[in-house]
């Protein structure tokens, strides 16, 4: 499995289409991507969060109401006010008029907000589907230790065989066989824990979309070479661009937007009347209109423009801090990479393939009897050691490059003869 592949293109574009790789079929990093994407409740969750902010918008929209009063006067008293005989009756229509663009105001707050979720949602799906492949990294890690356990399993069944061969001969004690046995069963034993370990690693990744019980196969479990990255700076560079710093500039547009309707409040909205007025006992009209405004609108205003103006000064500070967070993670990351790119290429093109020969050799050695039981053992050891190191090697730089693909936002790698990071294949 690597991760420079077009599979992992997908962290930074993933489609939600139908689901494939039915059970018992072959789950390769992009299935899992697009059953995640297509499925998820994190994800599928900002759906209904913009149709929240869509009737918001649709609140905020909306100018003060109308009001339709009418009033009646001088009825059911005493004297000559009994009865309905000297009734006045006033039909008036009221509402505010907002000032200082107010409604603009509210309409710009809102529609930020829903701007803003876009970047959200890119921030969480990134998040997601690195979890995405951080589980399958290590559940097709769990894989290659099953097959390495496997493989010492069968090598210690040949010292088994070879060592009571060797005492029915006469030539070695029966301790050796012995000795042989309890180094198989030690094998069996980390054999049966890779096994357990392979099938809670692929529960926890099919968790991811709901799965219950997994029964599809995952990619080869054969140990990869890590590729070259691109150059740091090249990568400082991407990262300016990632989600987790675009989101504050959707962040100032909104702290704006508050601020300006902060403001538009401490312009006092007036609230205005007008109307006609029936006189019962000279049958005449007359029209009547009313205007009033708030005093001290301007004063009571003053505290939500000083907070407006905090949240946006303490917005660069954040942006900083958070900048900087991202590069030390940044250049934690690329230095685990590097590390484990070259303990990989090492361990697979130098020690691996001169433990296989050693171990070969002393076998010979062993059944011609130029070397000991425990010789054998101890290469034998050192071998499967050293492909439990290249698989652990592997399985750092793996998690370090997806650490680095979530943090930039990048989807491909930088590999000798082939297409950047960022590039589109």
């Amino acid at each position: 499995m690597r991760f420079s592949s077009a599979a992992l293109a997908v962290l930074a574009g993933v489609s939600a289409v139908a689901i494939p790789a039915r059970a018992a079929e072959l789950l390769t990093l992009q299935d899992a991507f697009t059953r995640v994407a297509s499925s998820h409740p994190a994800l599928r969750l900002f759906g209904n969060r913009a149709d929240v902010l869509a009737a918001e918008r649709d609140i905020a929209s909306q100018r003060p109401p109308m009001q339709l009063a009418v009033d009646v006067e001088n009825v059911l008293g005493t004297g000559e006010q009994n009865g309905v005989e000297q009734a006045e009756l006033t039909v008036s229509l009221a509402s505010v008029l907002e000032r200082g663009r107010k409604l603009d105001a509210r309409r710009t707050l809102v529609q930020s907000r829903i701007d803003a979720l876009a970047i959200e949602r890119e921030t969480q799906r990134l998040d997601l589907l690195a979890d995405v492949a951080r589980r399958y990294a290590l559940a097709v890690a769990a894989r290659r230790e099953d097959a390495i356990a496997t493989e010492d399993v069968a090598q210690r069944k040949r010292a088994v065989s070879e060592a009571r061969r060797r005492w029915q001969a006469g030539a070695s004690p029966e301790s050796v066989v012995f000795s042989a046995q309890a180094a198989l069963a030690r094998a069996e034993m980390s054999q049966a824990r890779a096994q357990a370990q392979a099938a809670a690693r692929r529960q926890h990744l099919a968790a991811l979309w709901g799965e219950r019980a997994p029964e599809f196969t995952l990619g080869s479990a054969d140990e990869s070479t890590l590729p070259a990255l691109a150059g740091f700076a090249q990568l400082e560079q991407w990262l300016e661009r990632t989600p987790e710093i675009a989101r504050f500039a959707d962040e100032l547009r909104i702290g704006e937007a508050r601020l300006r309707l902060a403001r538009a409040e401490a312009r006092a909205d007036i609230d205005w009347q007008v109307g006609i007025r029936h006189f019962r006992d000279s049958n005449d009209a007359a029209l009547i209109a009313s205007a009033s405004m708030p005093l001290g609108a301007s004063r009571r205003a003053q505290p939500a423009i000083h907070a407006a103006r905090a949240g946006l000064a303490g917005l660069e500070i954040e942006r900083e801090s958070a900048a900087l967070a991202l590069y030390s993670t940044l250049a934690e990351a690329h230095g685990r990479y590097e590390v484990a790119r070259i303990e990989a290429a090492r361990l697979h093109d130098e020690v691996r393939p001169r433990l296989a020969q050693a171990e070969q050799a002393t076998a010979h050695a062993y059944r011609a009897g130029a070397a000991s039981y425990l010789e054998w053992a101890a290469v034998q050891a050192e071998y499967i050691a050293a492909r439990e190191e290249e698989v652990d090697a592997v399985l750092r730089g793996e998690l370090a490059l997806i650490e680095i693909q979530r943090l930039t936002g990048q989807p491909l790698l930088a590999v000798s003869g082939s297409p950047t990071l960022g590039a589109q294949q």
